[in-house]
């Protein structure tokens, strides 16, 4: 275009307006390559129109290529075509992904509204191309930011509205586009004025009356900021958009509302659908893309056939594993893969002595911590583990300076080996404050337990689960399973982003110390930028190695890594720059004159593939490595849950490197067995165990702790 529109949107608008009577057959266009079906006559073609200031602008059209099988833009072209087949059925964009607001569904009492809709993407599979669609919601909030910024009072006002509204993302509804919310600038108002793309002013009151027909009415109110992205700078948006509150709609969920259980449950009968329900709306759709007339005729343009019919294949079911309790006591781990009943009956793999347990509670709740602490005795002793005779701290009030106070003056004089802390309630400013005392400053483990639980009517299984973290938190193990390799290191790795400050983040990485994978050593670290990710990981990996050497005087013979957190644009740079620097420390430092055998695996479960047969979910163990795999990688995907609602979701492996000699088959075998050893369930988890391991590590300290632990807890599971 001459002269150039940097502005996506705009560009597409016009060359809508000036190709109306050329382009007749159909196009794509997507601001700068335009896809059509025929080849145009007379090439080079210059069209002229006009923009909104009376402007001639200069079209130029030029062909530059047949799209052919292999090509780059060959599987982005059937993305678009497909994106565009969804606003033909009348679906509406909001984000990345397309919804039906005609089908939402309201629950009234929260001030919540559930768009439903789909999420599409297109790509060659193993053999073939391939549709995926997935079931998509999307949460809505009936009130819009001005009420937020109302219901926010008194001196803070300000600080807490900005710590509700900075990070989440609004709608914007006269134009149904999403924006992340930056910061709030209350020196501004709607009636502030910018400059427009001809170099005229406008106040915000008059742009939105002018272009939307949308009238602010109140003029006091500030201005959100949103600032854009590199892509969408590139796309042409301005660096800086400031959005008005009461023309924003607020999305997704508060963590309020995350912890009314009530909300939770009425949410989850409508997002949970289980495996007929999941079917029966896939084949709507297929029946949608069929017989819409505009939408068939769409596809027929470009030569397209669509399946109408799910894709079937075959998988496999691995055997159940045997769980390995004290004294070699084995039973088998149940079609549901879960072994909690056994559990409480069998004696623990290993149970250190608890020389001094210390628990500290409001005065208020001194007869309901000594009945829990019995309780928590018998099902110990079950377990053939004995907590000690645990000596009761008593506070006058809830506050967190009583509490930091209390265990300050426990730990100086009473040495605890463990603290038991009885908390009124769950307020997360309390858990962090008491949680940074015991893990930054002092290295005590600790064990929180919320009041209302005291007197639950599930009392014994949750006593269960608190003997067997506490247990955990002091270096012991509840169970184990058999791992036939010898020398086996095995690593967990993941990222979480620091809620405090979301300009840096912190890794947690957790590796086995034993062949029992009872054992383990755990790091976090701070870290801002990429570089500095891919090197504290090498760093911290050459120091498992050693405290490895320390436990079994050699280093691990084989490494395996399953790496967590990683996006699909972030593989090639994982692959780059994390493996390589791991591969040149270790090879340095360690294995000079030595083969390395190791393995790196990208784990997500954040997928949008589902399995199913043909009326439920598919048993824990069921594996899948053809068909619906990537002919370029060597992944697969594994279901290790049993789900009582909705339908389950596989967790896709992806190995990018494996020197450690093991076929598929047993890659598979050993990845399944890793989802038995999260010692928080007593059942399997979706990934390996010590990648749950840290996700959970990485998860608290982003969360609660704000840095790394003290260097005293790195041998036990501080964090379960």
């Amino acid at each position: 275009m001459n002269p150039d529109v940097d502005n996506t949107g705009k560009r597409k608008d016009l060359f809508k307006t000036a190709s109306r009577d050329l382009l007749q057959g159909g196009y794509l266009f997507d601001g700068t390559v335009m896809f059509t079906p025929q080849k145009i006559p007379n090439d080079p073609v210059e069209l002229f129109v006009q923009d909104e200031n009376e402007e001639n602008i200069r079209i130029t059209i030029r062909l530059v290529g047949d799209l052919t099988w292999g090509d780059h833009h060959y599987i982005q072209l059937f993305n678009i075509i497909i994106r565009k087949c969804l606003a033909l059925m009348g679906l509406k964009q909001v984000g990345r992904n397309y919804y039906m607001p005609d089908q939402k569904i309201v629950i009234s009492e929260h001030k919540i509204q559930l768009w439903p809709g789909y999420f599409t993407s297109m790509r060659q599979h193993e053999k073939d191309i391939l549709l995926n669609v997935d079931l998509q919601f999307k949460f809505m909030r009936t009130d819009n930011v001005y009420d937020l910024l109302l219901e926010c009072q008194g001196a803070n006002a300000r600080k807490e509205f900005q710590s509700k509204i900075i990070g989440s993302v609004v709608l914007t509804y006269y134009n149904n586009k999403t924006y992340k919310i930056d910061d709030v600038d209350f020196q501004s108002s709607p009636n502030n004025t910018f400059k427009m793309a001809d170099g005229s002013e406008i106040t915000y009151k008059q742009y939105y009356q002018r272009k939307y027909n949308v009238n602010i009415r109140n003029q006091d109110q500030p201005l959100l900021v949103s600032r854009s992205k590199p892509r969408e700078l590139r796309a042409g948006m301005p660096e800086t958009i400031f959005l008005v509150p009461e023309l924003c709609q607020l999305t997704g969920l508060t963590d309020r509302q995350r912890e009314n259980f009530n909300l939770m449950k009425t949410l989850a009968s409508h997002t949970r659908i289980g495996v007929e329900s999941r079917i029966r709306k896939l084949m709507d759709f297929s029946r949608q893309i069929h017989s819409r007339p505009e939408v068939v005729q769409e596809i027929r343009r470009w030569d397209l056939d669509i399946g109408e019919r799910l894709v079937q294949f075959q998988g496999r079911v691995l055997p159940n594993e045997h769980i390995v309790s004290g004294g070699d006591t084995r039973y088998n781990s149940g079609p549901q893969a879960d072994w909690t009943k056994e559990l409480r009956s069998k004696p623990m793999v290993c149970a250190p002595k608890m020389e001094r347990l210390a628990v500290v509670c409001p005065a208020r709740l001194k007869n309901a911590t000594q009945d829990f602490l019995q309780t928590l005795a018998r099902t110990a002793s079950g377990m053939r583990w004995s907590i000690g005779s645990p000596k009761i701290f008593e506070i006058n009030d809830d506050r967190s300076g009583s509490y930091i106070e209390k265990i300050e003056n426990i730990i100086n004089s009473a040495h605890p080996t463990l603290i038991l802390v009885i908390l009124s309630n769950n307020s997360q400013d309390r858990y962090s404050a008491i949680k940074k005392k015991c893990y930054v400053d002092r290295g005590v483990p600790t064990q929180m337990f919320v009041a209302r639980n005291l007197n639950s009517k599930g009392i014994m299984s949750i006593a269960t689960k608190v003997a067997i973290q506490m247990n955990c938190k002091i270096g012991g193990a509840p169970w184990t399973i058999s791992v036939p390799l010898n020398g086996l290191m095995v690593v967990g790795y993941d990222v979480c982003r620091d809620t405090a400050n979301r300009k840096k983040s912190f890794s947690g990485m957790v590796s086995s110390l034993d062949k029992q994978m009872t054992r383990y050593f755990s790091c976090t670290s701070e870290h801002k930028m990429e570089e500095e990710l891919s090197n504290n990981f090498a760093a911290y990996l050459l120091l498992a190695c050693k405290k490895y050497k320390e436990v079994n005087k050699h280093y691990p013979d084989r490494i395996l890594i399953y790496r967590d957190g990683v996006g699909e644009g972030q593989i090639p740079y994982v692959h780059e720059h994390e493996l390589n620097n791991i591969k040149k420390k270790l090879k340095q430092d360690i294995y000079k004159n030595n083969d390395l055998k190791m393995a790196f695996v990208i784990v997500s479960k954040r997928i949008n593939t589902r399995i199913f047969t043909e009326k439920d979910n598919p048993p824990p163990g069921t594996v899948v490595d053809d068909v619906i795999t990537l002919p370029e990688r060597y992944d697969f995907y594994i279901v290790s849950q049993c789900v009582r609602q909705g339908t389950v979701s596989p967790t896709s492996y992806n190995v990018i490197e494996d020197t450690l000699g093991l076929t598929p088959d047993r890659m598979q075998i050993l990845t399944y067995k890793l989802t038995h050893m999260y010692y928080n369930w007593s059942g399997t988890v979706r990934v390996p165990a010590p990648c749950q391991y840290a996700h959970k590590l990485a998860f608290m300290v982003s969360q609660n702790l704000h840095r790394p632990a003290h260097p005293d807890l790195e041998n036990v599971l501080y964090y379960l």
